[in-house]
């Protein structure tokens, strides 16, 4: 495989660091890692990484601010682009963070605050937000969860969870008093709600899968 160009896009809200240092030791020498905040870049680059942490409407200001919203766009439907916790809920439609605030419009759905007083199958009320280690169950085949079993551990921290009117696009469910889409996919693009940074070897596992995948999903 020829080296290929990785862009990690920079709006200010990612744990930069942690995703670039995972991706350094997953690719194996075979990306030329970027971080970024110019458009240009994330056109140029083969593969684009959304990563993010903070406040859906704080990202989408910030995507408009530094002229990446529509490079964004391009990205996530022209080459293999991973979106990451924030960087996932930003391709829905809508959230309902901060009185409402519109998303990318990339995956149909929306994303909901997980509401207080959710009760565990022994009866204990669920903190939010949710974090910790969950099971993410594989709702639907895709070339990411190869060499991943169904059920593996990912580590989760959000208190908003996503809700896609596509359940094609739901290839990952976790539990968290209710079901929720833990992995979205719709062609080349593919976004997880969990931190693959933070997951140990499953986490690894999938950015390497993600390196080395060409877009295609149907």
């Amino acid at each position: 495989m020829s080296r290929v160009q990785l862009a990690i896009v920079d709006y200010g809200m990612g744990n930069l660091y942690s995703v670039r240092r995972a991706f350094e030791h997953a690719a194996e020498g075979r990306c030329e890692l970027v971080v970024t905040a110019d458009p240009q870049q994330v056109r140029d680059a083969d593969r684009v990484v959304l990563p993010g942490v903070g406040a859906i409407g704080d990202c989408m200001v910030e995507l408009t601010r530094l002229g990446l919203r529509e490079a964004v766009i391009e990205a996530a439907t022209s080459k293999p682009f991973l979106g990451i916790c924030l960087g996932m809920q930003a391709l829905l439609e809508h959230s309902e963070e901060s009185g409402g605030v519109a998303g990318l419009g990339l995956v149909p759905g929306q994303v909901l605050h997980f509401p207080r007083g959710d009760l565990d199958g022994v009866g204990r009320v669920l903190k939010v937000p949710h974090m910790g280690w969950s099971r993410v169950y594989q709702a639907n085949p895709h070339p990411l969860w190869a060499g991943i079993k169904d059920g593996s551990w990912f580590y989760f921290v959000h208190s908003y969870y996503a809700v896609s009117a596509d359940r094609h696009a739901v290839v990952g469910e976790a539990e968290h008093g209710r079901r929720f889409a833990a992995a979205l996919a719709r062609g080349s693009c593919f976004a997880v709600q969990f931190h693959p940074e933070k997951s140990q070897a499953v986490g690894l596992q999938l950015y390497r899968n993600f390196v080395t995948w060409d877009g295609s999903w149907s």
